[in-house]
């Protein structure tokens, strides 16, 4: 697998690394010695195709599923995330699409939702001042803690569930298509917040259909394809090389209109 980097800085310290990792369902094989890396600050991308792997890889990473074979290293010693509780403790937090949020709850009772128990959540006047400067951090356009859910924006309640999962200070965050079904205003603001994120030196992996974000925000796109590893890129990559991992076709519509553009620019020229 040919890996490349844009990172100025260059990458932090590797805190994720699959090796080998691979997932059968009885005669199923969902994934197949798939390896992925990911360090501190830094935006990762899982694209590919439906039925690609990347639902289950994001499952096994989440504790959901166990892998069948294959070793998973966090923080420099392999580990064994046989639950989604053993996941978030070891530090791996995951937003999924449906942000299972309690839309008739403020914001602060849905980001402390899960947490009753902790002694810090027990205080009201403390988890609202605790809401307010992780909001304030993250630079979240909410315009109270004491907001309902339901009167919020699909990139207003986006943020909500990311800051819930920022609580626990995790090293890693898993975004399942965060900006799936949102407008342009409110896509801006959560790439923004994945930035943010990304500046505070969590870990981010960014699970998305949609290129334009993809490119937007990560430091390098894994691509799965059929359950395995079939590429690692930059944004800097161009869009026909991407679609043609992803879909495994060289001759695709991408690739035709750029090949169109370069005749029609040899052409002038």
């Amino acid at each position: 697998m040919t890996e490349t980097t844009t990172s100025s800085k260059g990458p932090g310290r590797l805190i994720l690394s699959l090796r080998g990792v691979s997932k059968q369902f009885g005669a199923v094989t969902a994934l197949s010695d798939i390896e992925l890396d990911v360090h501190e600050g830094e935006v990762v991308a899982l694209v590919g195709d439906n039925g690609a792997g990347k639902s289950t890889l994001v499952k096994v990473l989440a504790g959901v599923h166990q892998p069948t074979a294959g070793t998973i290293r966090f923080m420099d010693r392999e580990v064994t995330l046989d639950s989604p509780g053993k996941a978030l403790e070891m530090g791996i937090a995951t937003v999924f699409q449906d942000l299972a949020l309690c839309e008739n709850l403020d914001v602060v009772a849905n980001l402390f939702l899960g947490h009753e128990m902790n002694p810090w959540a027990l205080d009201e006047v403390g988890m609202e001042v605790r809401a307010w400067t992780l909001l304030q951090e993250l630079a979240a356009r909410i315009p109270s803690v004491r907001e309902p859910i339901a009167s919020l924006s699909g990139g207003q309640r986006q943020t909500v569930a990311i800051a819930r999962s920022l609580l626990l200070d995790p090293k890693i965050i898993m975004l399942d298509e965060p900006t799936a079904a949102l407008g342009v205003a409110q896509t801006a603001e959560v790439l923004n917040l994945i930035e943010r994120v990304r500046e505070r030196g969590h870990g981010v992996i960014l699970i998305s259909h949609n290129m334009a974000d993809v490119r937007a925000v990560a430091d390098r796109i894994v691509v799965l394809r059929l359950g395995r590893n079939n590429g690692v890129f930059t944004a800097e990559t161009p869009h026909e090389e991407l679609v043609s991992a992803i879909t495994g076709l060289s001759d695709n519509s991408v690739s035709r209109r750029a090949a169109r553009k370069l005749q029609q620019t040899e052409g002038a020229a």
